[in-house]
């Protein structure tokens, strides 16, 4: 009991001291963890984008290669074939490799391709499924719907994205990361009926519903569900069921039917110590594909998400563990000049029988409620660290990797052009909210005892080899 008593007097007595001291402690813990929780935010934010793009649970995406760039000559597209349409003497016309046919006014030409990604044989699902390391496998059809109306004033053609889902595994794939808004989602039966789930946002934009129907590949889709989906995902606008896709799907205008293919597989592994072995034994069984982890095609995102997670990591945590060095360092200073002012006291102490270790055990006992002082005051000043980041930081952009192959079309001085191009690089904003958790204060907290220790061994070490008789004998 008397220790506590003496050790709370002392405190008292140096009050100034240990504020001084704990407030140095506080400053270097609260920046580790406002800078750990700011991290955090990035990464929870760089993940809520990859999660859009992969689906949830997804650890592998296996693509086909992505089709090679025609050349301005008129080089083939993914399916072999250049396709254009053009004001011929006899009004519009599509040529296919040179070879046209005149198209009637009010025509529409709708296209369903695959020009992101070249095809995959479904048989291949089943062998990536059936690899050492793998849980489950599904594969999909990533596609585009081009659309244009012959006229004499001919309209800007329009697109729209879809994607065939394999009905066997809704677990999987871009679908997995929507939430359904109205109407109903796929069932089995499904797989072979002309029915479509519709993005909200894009049935908003176009007038659809649920109930409604929508043109696909040209052939009529009843919508059965609208889903919500993040924006940062950049989600498909249509799903329709991969038979159907199968069916009328083409390897770009043209090309070749897509009945037994598929040019995405979403993969997930046993345990995530497989993904890197998965991603292996798939690009051997594989070569010509492109196989991604979420960790590679965060490499890919840029924008003020990647500058930001880079600062974090980089400037932010250097700058945290300097200043934490020095708040211990001057912790420990001020420690040993008040252990050297307090020399008469201790030698006293030892004179009428204080043992040496008791008074190191003081001297610690005074640094560790320092210590813990500051943890609390660190950990106060990290909260609102990371509250003023919430309120000031703006939104970080994402800039998503672009995606070869897809239709765009052009208006000409003899009417339209349609041919192969590629899609844009999509910027989506991303918020940034700090997360602070029990992990990280138990870091802090630690950290803060750690140098308040820290600072007592040392001022304890001197007063450990201190005599009684030299002691009185320097303020003597």
């Amino acid at each position: 009991m008397f220790y506590f008593t003496y050790l709370a007097r002392e405190l008292r007595r140096r009050m100034r001291q240990a504020i001084f001291i704990a407030l140095g402690l506080a400053v270097g813990v609260g920046l580790v963890l406002t800078v750990t929780a700011a991290s955090a935010g990035v990464k929870n934010a760089q993940a809520g984008v990859l999660k859009g793009l992969y689906g949830v649970g997804t650890d592998v995406t296996v693509t086909g290669a992505a089709p090679k760039p025609p050349s301005i000559a008129g080089g083939n597209n993914a399916g072999g074939n250049r396709t254009t349409i053009e004001m011929g003497p006899n009004g519009a016309q599509m040529c296919v490799n040179g070879k046209c046919h005149s198209l009637k006014n009010g025509y529409t030409i709708d296209n369903l391709i695959s020009g992101s990604y070249t095809p995959i044989s479904a048989t291949d699902v089943a062998k990536v499924a059936g690899l050492r390391g793998v849980s489950a496998a599904v594969g999909g059809l990533s596609l585009t719907d081009n659309q244009v109306t012959i006229s004499q004033n001919p309209s800007p053609p329009t697109s729209f994205t879809v994607f065939g889902t394999d009905l066997s595994d809704l677990k999987l794939g871009p679908l997995s990361n929507a939430t359904l808004s109205s109407g109903r989602s796929f069932t089995a039966p499904d797989a072979d009926k002309d029915v479509a789930l519709v993005d909200e946002s894009y049935a908003t934009a176009n007038g659809l519903k649920v109930g409604k129907t929508m043109k696909v590949g040209g052939v009529t889709f009843t919508i059965v569900g609208l889903v919500n989906q993040a924006e940062g995902s950049s989600p498909p606008n249509v799903y329709i069921p991969l038979a159907r896709a199968q069916a009328i799907a083409t390897n770009g205008p043209g090309g070749g039917q897509l009945k037994n293919d598929v040019n995405t597989i979403y993969v997930t592994a046993a345990s995530a110590a497989d993904i890197s072995t998965v991603q292996s034994e798939i690009s051997k069984l594989l070569p010509t594909a492109t196989v991604t982890t979420p960790s590679s095609l965060a490499n890919e995102v840029t924008g003020s998400l990647s500058s930001a997670e880079k600062l974090a990591n980089d400037l932010g945590k250097w700058l945290s563990i300097l200043v934490l060095i020095a708040a211990v360092a001057v912790a420990v200073l001020l420690t040993m000049s008040a252990v050297a002012r307090r020399v008469r006291e201790f030698g006293t102490l030892k004179a009428i029988g204080w043992r040496g270790r008791r008074i190191v055990a003081q001297v610690m006992g005074e640094s560790l409620a320092v210590g813990i002082l500051g943890a609390g005051l660190g950990v106060g000043l990290g909260y609102a660290g990371a509250a003023v980041i919430n309120a000031i930081a703006p939104k970080l952009s994402a800039t998503l990797p672009a995606q070869s192959g897809g239709l765009q079309a052009e208006q000409t001085a003899g009417g339209i052009t349609k041919s192969i191009g590629g899609a844009a690089a999509q910027t989506v904003s991303v918020p940034l909210t700090t997360t602070i958790d029990a992990a990280a204060i138990l870091l802090t907290v630690l950290l803060a005892v750690a140098g308040g220790l820290l600072a007592g061994a040392f001022g304890s070490w001197r007063t450990g080899r201190l005599r009684p008789a030299d002691a009185l004998a320097k303020v003597g």
